[in-house]
């Protein structure tokens, strides 16, 4: 326990302490404010030095042994997932050329659109295109549903390569 006379010694020296204390503050928020008028007078803003401040941080982020390993398996994994997507890419190109020399070289599209990957192909076009409709809120075209569109581009592009025959190029062509 402490004794009557510690006691008054404590409590003039915790007085002490938060009159020094009261005084610290005063002092200090007049050098903030003294602070203030210089950068004002210097030109710095609370903009500039957040700006210095996050490139500082940033700087140091980026020279940390966990930030560089990091970004080296990012770096790597982002190399694997372009190849990846470049795989992908370079099979859907094949499927569409095999699409294409089937519609070019073959009369029968019944047969073509029967295959799996056209009625996969068909099924995602027909629901991307309702989506778009149903987003952008509009209606159905006279130009027909996908099914004609396409038939009539089959078609179009059998009679042409069945056709094979030179177009004229001239008037005297034409004439002749």
């Amino acid at each position: 326990m402490i004794s009557e006379e510690e006691k008054e010694e404590l409590k003039i020296e915790l007085a002490k302490l938060e009159d020094e204390i009261s005084t610290l503050r005063q002092v200090l928020a007049a050098k903030e404010k003294h602070l203030v008028e210089i950068k004002q007078k210097l030109g710095i803003s609370l903009m500039n030095e957040l700006k210095q401040n996050f490139s500082k941080s940033w700087h140091d982020v980026q020279t940390t042994s966990a930030y560089k390993k990091t970004h080296e398996t990012l770096s790597h994994a982002g190399q694997k997932a372009t190849a990846a997507i470049s795989n992908v890419g370079t099979a859907i190109s094949k499927k569409f050329g095999d699409m294409s020399y089937s519609i070019r070289h073959s009369i029968s599209m019944p047969a073509m659109r029967n295959s799996p990957t056209f009625k996969s192909f068909e099924e995602k076009v027909e629901t991307t295109v309702t989506s778009l409709k149903t987003k952008v809120g509009g209606t159905s075209h006279p130009g027909g549903s996908f099914e004609e569109v396409l038939s009539s581009t089959a078609h179009a592009s059998a009679q042409s390569s069945l056709a094979g025959t030179r177009l004229p190029e001239s008037e005297e062509e034409l004439q002749c």
